[in-house]
């Protein structure tokens, strides 16, 4: 696997912009007036699917040869990958197995249904579902698609990071949600190579906290992964994300559930915005760190915004006590 560059990222865009916009770059003068200085969400959560990572799913499956494409694609996903895949397999003829977590959200499995996809539910975490993915993988002699050691997944997502520093050239901080690390990873190639004074920072739970780990000890290590917050629930690092992270990355950061719910809500009552936990996490993040910010010019991505409504019930109905 080599380091994705920002040659590859430019290259992805084409790709993207075959199917998708840009998203927005907003900022809200109730989100500058939490954080106490001037903020900018990034609107992932504005894509057709609801999340950043289609535009990984795009990038990937447009290059798989004649061959890889006629034996499909299997992975494992919490959801938002997974509908990527989905997409992407939908638009370029690929058929995509999806391995999923038992009880995953609702919203994410009927979205894969609905693309076409098939899929399989193993297992109560992503961790659990994945080992089961690649032992499938051998069974059927699919294309594998590892949820972040994939360089043209990181690629597709850095696209995001292009656009923020073209909307916003000034920008000197984003706030980046982190789960497998390929959002985090690409922001960190795009925003070295254009301006390498923005700080890139990343943003996990504390009740998955197996990416901060392997940043902080500079190794890959597994930790306890608890959080609802399934787009950044993962319970290891991985290698490829990591070792760009270990490279680029400026700080890493950990937020806990209760603090991700409290953004759930401000985002949408400051910002009109529905976001699912890890699309809240970086403006938790921004919250926990404002006396460090103040006069800095931030940017949080929204990642995404596929909450089920189980889960923005229990946020709301809790919401008195955040």
């Amino acid at each position: 696997m080599h380091f994705p560059t920002i040659a590859d990222v430019l290259e992805a865009r084409q790709v993207v912009y075959q199917h998708l916009k840009p998203t927005p770059l907003q900022s809200y003068l109730g989100v500058n007036e939490l954080v106490g200085t001037d903020v900018w969400l990034k609107h992932e959560n504005h894509h057709p699917l609801g999340a950043f990572k289609v535009r990984g799913g795009l990038n990937f499956i447009s290059h798989l040869s004649t061959e890889e494409r006629a034996k499909g694609v299997v992975t494992a996903s919490t959801g938002n990958h997974g509908q990527s895949i989905a997409y992407a397999g939908k638009v370029y003829g690929v058929r995509p197995t999806i391995v999923m977590p038992e009880g995953s959200n609702p919203n994410k499995v009927a979205s894969m249904r609905r693309l076409g996809a098939e899929l399989v539910f193993f297992g109560k975490v992503f961790d659990e579902c994945r080992a089961y993915c690649e032992a499938l993988v051998k069974e059927r002699g699919a294309r594998y698609v590892h949820p972040a050691n994939e360089p043209l997944l990181i690629a597709g997502v850095a696209t995001y990071s292009l656009e923020i520093l073209e909307d916003l050239p000034q920008t000197d901080v984003i706030f980046v949600p982190m789960g497998g690390g390929s959002g985090a990873a690409g922001a960190c190639i795009v925003a070295k190579a254009l301006n390498p004074k923005v700080k890139v920072i990343a943003v996990q739970s504390q009740e998955a906290p197996a990416g901060y780990q392997s940043w902080k000890e500079r190794r890959i290590v597994e930790r306890p992964n608890a959080t609802f917050a399934e787009g950044i629930a993962t319970g290891s690092g991985y290698e490829l994300t990591q070792e760009i992270l270990w490279r680029y990355l400026d700080d890493f950061v950990l937020v806990s559930d209760h603090e991700i719910k409290q953004a759930i809500v401000h985002l949408l009552e400051r910002a009109h915005t529905l976001a699912e936990g890890a699309g809240a996490a970086p403006l938790a993040a921004a919250i926990k760190l404002r006396n460090q910010l103040q006069g800095k010019r931030v940017v949080c991505v929204v990642s995404g915004g596929n909450i089920s409504l189980a889960q923005l019930m229990d946020v709301l109905a809790s919401a008195g006590t955040l």
